[in-house]
């Protein structure tokens, strides 16, 4: 494809082919596109989580992605076994020539209590839905626009572009397995992995049926360990592999309970960082207050682009809230999984 573009859409493509799919630095916040087998590992029976991203604010027109995902679950049979679904809803705009990506993702997740003593469980779990991606053609420029002297928008880009839309369906598959340990059971801890774009889905604005999204494989773990009554800090990271692409990020948050009474705090304060390897340094800070979770982060950019971002990465902000709708369930209160 020949084509004159800003220097922004240079800059997108390069990031892309480092990372073909969208990602979060507040992985932790965007479970079902992690691995749908993550859906459900939380207290309570039912979490909303909403996050939104603004990366490279110093170049105009780069990124903007918002994620909305929902989680439900309930206790299945006699024993501790309990279902979640989910809902993923994506969206991302990228570049001047305004790519649009929307995602519409059901999730179905199946929890296997291992333990009839504390939680443990093995997780199945799958998500599969629709995606569509669109290109504003008014905004894309090229070479064949050029009258010898100047830019000539009235003169065709020469583009063989069939469609500015694309639909397809795409679909995942994970499985995890939590855990409690130590005195009382007060810590926890996860892993998971998941396989990503099953059937390879075809994304080619020219209707190449060559052009196809690589399989992506995550790798999950985490970590919560108490130190005391009032403070815990909790480790996480992702090993991601997409075709040539590879991204490694982890971190650890430091968590301090405010006010005299640990067993029903009021507020939970976290501060920590993560690093996404070669890219970028993520401070973050999160605030707790009982249902309620909003975290903000931001990436200082530490990779190869770094002089034309000028160190300027992406803003997040989440918002989480989780509870039980059905307050009578005792049981299942008990044993659900304390993330």
């Amino acid at each position: 494809m020949r084509r004159i573009v800003p220097i922004l859409f240079i800059l997108l493509s390069a990031s892309t082919a480092r990372a073909q799919d969208i990602h979060f630095s507040q992985f932790f916040q965007t479970p079902l596109l992690r691995n749908p087998a993550l859906a459900g590992i939380f207290t309570g029976d039912y979490r909303v989580n909403a996050i939104f991203r603004d990366q490279w604010t110093s170049i105009s027109n780069a990124y903007k992605t918002g994620s909305l995902s929902g989680e439900y679950k309930w206790a299945v049979g006699k024993g501790a076994d309990f279902l979640t679904t989910g809902l993923e809803i994506l969206y991302d705009k990228a570049g001047s020539a305004a790519l649009n990506t929307t995602e519409l993702l059901p999730a179905l997740t199946y929890h296997k209590s291992l333990s009839n003593d504390k939680p443990m469980y093995l997780s199945l779990g799958f998500m599969g839905g629709l995606v569509e991606k669109t290109l504003d053609m008014s905004k894309v420029t090229t070479n064949s626009q050029y009258n010898g002297t100047a830019y000539d928008p009235a003169l065709p880009n020469g583009e063989t572009i069939l469609s500015p839309n694309v639909h397809y369906l795409d679909g995942s598959l994970g499985l995890s397995f939590n855990t409690t340990f130590g005195a009382d059971n007060q810590n926890t801890l996860y892993t998971g992995f998941s396989y990503q774009h099953l059937h390879r889905p075809k994304n080619s604005f020219y209707k190449d049926p060559t052009i196809e999204l690589d399989p992506k494989y995550v790798v999950s773990a985490g970590v919560k360990s108490v130190i005391d009554e009032f403070a815990y800090f909790s480790l996480q990271g992702d090993y991601s592999k997409q075709g040539p692409s590879t991204e490694t990020i982890a971190g650890v948050l430091f968590s301090y309970k405010l006010g005299d009474d640990p067993e029903n705090a009021d507020y939970t304060l976290s501060l920590g960082g993560f690093l996404r390897w070669k890219d970028a340094a993520i401070p973050i800070l999160q605030l707790d207050m009982q249902q309620l979770s909003v975290a903000i982060s931001y990436d200082a950019n530490v990779s190869e682009l770094k002089t034309a971002s000028q160190g300027v990465g992406g803003f997040e902000l989440s918002i989480s809230f989780r509870g039980f709708l059905d307050k009578e369930a005792a049981r299942f209160r008990l044993l659900c999984p304390k993330f």
